[in-house]
Formats: C-alpha cells, structure tokens, sequence
C-alpha cells in the first residue's frame, strides 16, 4: 500500500505515438508562457499520453519543471492556452480562470441550417427577428467514466451565446443526418452548407460546447463524441474537430496589463 506521503509520480509511457503538430509560441514574459495548442495535443499527462503533451513539451523546451498550466483546453480542442512558469504566481492565474475574469471566445465549424429546439433548456434570439446571435441554456450533466455529457431538465447551469458568420464550404452527412465529417468546396446534390460559427461561453462545464452545438442540430465538424461516439485508433490525426479556442482576453492580475492573445489555427485549412 501507498502511504499518503509518497510523492505522485507520471507513470512511464512506453507506446506513445508523436503528434505531428508544431505548438508555436504566441507571447512569454517572466510570469506566463502563452501557446498556441494544436489539436489532438493535451493540456497535461493522462491516460497514455505523457510527453505528447502541451505541458510536457514546455518543460523540455525550456527546461523548466516548474511550469503549469493555468487552465486547461480539451485534447480535441485548439487554440489560446496560457501556461504560468513562476511558482509565486500560480495562484494568481489560476484563480483569474476560475472566477471566469478571462473572456474566451471560440471558434467552429459546423452545418449552416435552421436551429433546432431542444426539449429542455432554453434557446433565445438575442436580436429577432435575426435568427443570430442567440443563447443557450441548459443544465449539462457528466457522469464520471461516460464519455458522453447530456443536457438533462433542471435549472440551466450551462450558458453560451453563438453567432454565426460566412459560409465555409459543404459536407456531406453521416450516421442520424446530424454528423458531418469531410468537408470539400465544391457544392453537390447530397452536400450540405458548413459554416463559421462564433461561440462565447459564460459557464465552463464539460464539453459545454460541443453538447451546445449538437442540442441546436448543429453538431460541429469532425466531432467523435456527438451525436454518437465514433471509436478511431489513437494516432489517427485525419479529423480533427473543428473547434479553434480563437481570442483570450484578461486583466494580467500581476501588472493590471490588459492582455488579447489570438490563435492562428485555422479552421478546415489543413
């Protein structure tokens, strides 16, 4: 048995494949690194993945175990991630993300259609009668060891506002007539319309996003999770989901600096 005392060591990784994607620098000063995450790359170590991380790959860069992460983005998700490399500092950062100082504004790529009405939740146009930008609101759930969040009825606790913005090309349609996975330029009888969504969260649940966008029949491109889960090998890296963390904003809670980092990962240019 483990006593309480005994430091938490990584396990080592001895199948790992490498994930082709560079993770430039946006901005680092002596408080914070800012990245630009690729997807596919987590925040930090878990499961299988160790050194293919976004944390993992600073510390060798830089040579400084110290780093942290001052928040996280999922694996699947790109974009603006802010890392802290000074110990007396972590806290500050940290506590920014956690009482929600930062503003986050996302990108998506996902069906240009009508919006559906979920039964739970609410869905409100913001300036009718334009069908956009609206908000959702809902009460999302997520059991520990399903992979799957869901919207359940109840009190909402989950809130975005989605706009919408040009087309980006057409797809054609797969599994429920939900799912969308290739998408091409060319336009023919079976392809429907992808568009540029904007998505501004105001709550931070789990895949708060993603359930959002599917709820409104509007399930973003390259999604493995929704509407179903679709089971692919661990170094497939051919589809990423279309879904860019594009604009962070905050007060630097050190220097009172305002700061706007901005990712350039592109949607569907790959």
């Amino acid at each position: 048995m483990t006593c309480a005392s005994t430091p938490r060591r990584h396990r080592f990784v001895t199948d790992e494949p490498d994930i082709p994607f560079a993770m430039p620098v946006i901005y680092e000063d002596a408080a914070i690194i800012v990245v630009d995450k690729p997807h596919f790359l987590a925040t930090m170590p878990r499961g299988m993945w160790y050194r293919q991380t976004a944390l993992m790959r600073l510390r060798e860069r830089y040579g400084e175990p110290q780093i942290t992460p001052a928040h996280r983005l999922d694996r699947a998700t790109a974009g603006v991630l802010v890392f802290v490399r000074d110990p007396a500092l972590r806290g500050a950062y940290q506590t920014l993300f956690q009482d929600r100082r930062a503003v986050k504004t996302y990108e998506c790529a996902a069906p240009l259609k009508p919006v559906r009405h979920p039964s739970t939740g609410v869905v409100r146009a913001l300036e009718p009668p334009r069908p956009f930008p609206l908000e959702r609101r809902s009460r999302i759930v997520k059991t520990r060891g399903v992979l799957q969040a869901r919207e359940v009825r109840g009190e909402p606790n989950a809130h975005t506002v989605i706009d919408r913005a040009q087309l980006l090309g057409y797809a054609h349609t797969v599994g429920d007539g939900c799912g969308v996975r290739d998408v091409h330029r060319v336009h023919d009888a079976r392809a429907v319309p992808i568009a540029r969504y904007v998505l501004t969260p105001h709550t931070g649940k789990t895949h708060q996003l993603r359930v959002h966008m599917h709820a409104l029949g509007l399930p973003i491109v390259g999604d493995d999770l929704y509407p179903t889960i679709e089971e692919r090998a661990y170094d497939d890296f051919s589809r990423p989901l279309e879904l860019v963390a594009r604009r962070l904003a905050f007060d630097d809670p050190i220097t009172g600096a305002h700061r706007v980092f901005v990712s350039s990962v592109p949607l569907l240019q790959r």
